[in-house]
């Protein structure tokens, strides 16, 4: 409102229009634009996301100004939303473009302990939770109202650029229920915004089920280990010493010599041609990379530890163009993570951060 009278009212698809524009400007210039998208009435369609949203329209400090926040967030208003450790960070349509920046206080250690201990026990597959998967289980105590991770309003501090003099305005209430929505698709989302670390919760599974087994809690996680936690087949080595079975002995017995080599030349031929296809199996090229991390359903942070790189580095090698110019480190390393099938994969991912926890202790 002006100081002389309400501004002119300016349609929504006119708003919109405008808004498309400015995004596509500000794409333009490097930034990753993250809209949420609404189809139909309906705001957060699981248990989770819908739990966040019930959440915020239990305190009477939101009640006024909620149901503004979800028309526009219904209308396609949130333009960008982007979660990181306890912060949103939007931009929403109005008569013009209004920056949101909402803290949010990281959860007490002693809330995040017992949020672990509930959790130990409940995990349905812990594969899943490494991909960013959670069981309803997990969710459910996450979202508990009083014990889990949904931040109190003491706990958030809400900033807008528009000149509404309320804290919470009608663009700051659109983010907050876009987040519910937002969580529908990623809920390890609201890990990282209580700045909590969602792999303890692993950590925290395999000490329950080292104690069950009477082995104690310092177990070492050998390949046999990690086959019944994981619930992965993991192929023994085998043995350069092996002993040949009866059942080979009788057969080299049986056949003539000529035979023999015959046999044996085959089988040098098909290890040359399966030795070639595999240097060929893999090239090193952005879209490579990127098609090999979605192959395995994982995140940037554990993509990258699978690879032994940092997350920036990874994201400069999805960002290129063509064939990666790679030290032979790194070059070598994709070769032989691109042999795993994605449960081994995970399972490598879990190894090493394991090692590196117990390092660090």
């Amino acid at each position: 409102m002006s100081y002389y009278g309400w501004a002119p009212y300016v349609p929504v698809a006119k708003r919109r229009a405008k808004a498309a524009r400015e995004m596509k400007k500000l794409h333009n210039q490097g930034m990753q634009i993250e809209p949420i998208e609404i189809q139909g009435r309906k705001i957060a369609r699981t248990f989770w996301g819908e739990a966040w949203c019930n959440h915020l329209e239990k305190f009477s400090d939101y009640q006024n100004r909620l149901p503004r926040g979800r028309t526009y967030v219904r209308n396609g208003s949130v333009c960008h939303l982007a979660i990181s450790k306890g912060k949103i960070e939007a931009i929403v349509s109005g008569s013009q473009l209004y920056k949101i920046d909402i803290n949010i206080t990281p959860l007490a250690a002693n809330k995040w302990e017992n949020v672990r201990k509930e959790c130990a026990g409940q995990i349905g597959s812990m594969l899943e939770l490494l991909q960013g998967r959670f069981s309803d289980n997990v969710m459910k105590i996450v979202t508990d109202q009083e014990k889990g991770l949904f931040p109190k309003p003491g706990e958030i501090k809400l900033a807008c650029s528009c000149p509404d003099w309320a804290e919470m305005c009608k663009h700051v209430a659109a983010v907050l229920y876009g987040v519910g929505a937002r969580l529908d698709h990623q809920p390890e989302l609201l890990f990282l915004l209580r700045n909590v670390d969602q792999e303890e919760l692993i950590s925290e599974e395999l000490n329950m089920q080292t104690a069950t087994a009477g082995k104690g809690n310092r177990r070492r996680l050998a390949g046999a280990d990690l086959s019944s936690v994981f619930g992965v087949d993991i192929e023994e080595p085998l043995k350069s010493g092996r002993k040949k079975t009866a059942a080979s002995r009788k057969t080299i017995t049986k056949t003539g010599n000529r035979r023999v080599k015959k046999s044996v030349k085959k089988r040098a031929v098909k290890k040359t041609t399966a030795v070639s296809r595999k240097k060929k199996q893999f090239i090193p090229t952005a879209a490579a990379v990127t098609s090999l991390r979605k192959r395995f359903k994982m995140n940037a942070s554990q993509f990258a530890t699978l690879v032994g790189v940092t997350p920036p580095t990874l994201s400069n090698w999805e960002n290129a163009t063509g064939k990666l110019n790679l030290r032979q480190r790194s070059r070598d390393a994709l070769i032989k993570v691109s042999e795993l099938t994605p449960q081994q994969a995970i399972t490598e991912v879990m190894r090493i951060r394991l090692k590196k926890r117990a390092a660090q202790k």
